[in-house]
């Protein structure tokens, strides 16, 4: 056993099958989807397989951080062979490949991984909130577009080095969602889920060449019991631009967007320590669903 930078195709497809099996099993994605694009060879991660004869059982991802970011890794051991030292052996690989302060994500940190993480020591060092919201009742606000604001849909490419800017301006202290590419641009324009009707952009009436905040919605497919779900995926604004009620009128936008195509919930992710953010969502409805934590040594 070792880490590689690539898994081969017969092992991208078992991990792929590991991965559905955990995932319905434990009614939670053990991966993010950062980390399946990984598992296809879209973007960059190490890789640590457990193999037992043929079999796929245990499976460890890791991405490395950048700057004072931590590396980040996620794991998942077949639901048949649990309890039999798997995860013991994908955590300690984890924690001896990656950097100091490396996190492990527990998603929905169900009792399972809290048992797990207390065995190991292991203590909390970031807490992600998913929250929904139904998007019938209570009824949304109205839109209130701000006196000199333009909000328009995306109309292509030429839109992509303003919606770059903005993210990473917006989330520069932020670990996956900082630093984005054009690559992270073309990978998500390319995905089935993505609508441009559903990239939503503000700009200054005298000025509309620069961006000033932006909301970006996701539509998730059924899955299992989940019935089709909207998603607040992202919502930058320009640091420059903060204090005019932007975050407010996009994510307005994106909701009723989510609403007009039928769909009857919607989610967002934000960080557990980002109180003005939650203050936000949860005077737009909002209310909390479930919790991704992180952990980490506690050294």
């Amino acid at each position: 056993m070792s880490w590689s930078d690539a898994l081969q195709p017969d092992q991208a497809r078992q991990v792929s099958a590991l991965l559905d099996r955990a995932t319905e099993f434990d009614g939670k994605a053990p991966v993010s989807e950062q980390g399946r694009h990984a598992i296809a060879g879209r973007g960059q991660a190490r890789h640590f397989v457990i193999v037992d004869g043929s079999a796929v059982t245990g499976y460890a991802q890791l991405q490395a951080g950048s700057g004072e970011h931590p590396d980040m890794a996620e794991l998942v051991v077949d639901p048949a062979r649990r309890r039999q030292g798997i995860g013991t052996t994908l955590a300690a690989a984890v924690f001896d490949e990656g950097r100091p302060g490396t996190t492990v994500w527990a998603h929905g940190n169900v009792d399972a991984a809290k048992a797990f993480a207390q065995s190991l020591g292991l203590v909390v060092a970031r807490e992600l909130l998913q929250l929904r919201r139904p998007l019938d009742v209570p009824r949304l606000p109205e839109i209130v577009v701000p006196e000199g604001i333009v909000v328009r849909t995306y109309g292509g490419s030429e839109d992509d080095s303003e919606i770059l800017r903005v993210n990473n301006a917006a989330f520069s202290w932020h670990p996956e969602q900082g630093g984005w590419t054009q690559a992270e641009i073309d990978e998500r324009t390319a995905e089935e889920w993505f609508d441009p009707a559903g990239l939503f952009l503000a700009f200054a009436d005298t000025d509309p060449d620069t961006l000033l905040g932006f909301h970006w919605t996701k539509v998730h497919p059924p899955e299992g019991d989940e019935p089709e779900l909207g998603e607040v995926y992202v919502v930058g604004i320009d640091p420059a631009a903060q204090g005019r009620g932007l975050g407010r009128v996009l994510t307005l936008a994106g909701m009723h967007y989510l609403c007009d195509r039928g769909l009857g919930t919607v989610l967002l992710y934000v960080e557990g320590d980002n109180a003005a953010a939650l203050n936000t969502y949860e005077k737009l409805g909002f209310g909390r669903f479930h919790i991704d934590v992180a952990y980490a040594r506690n050294i």
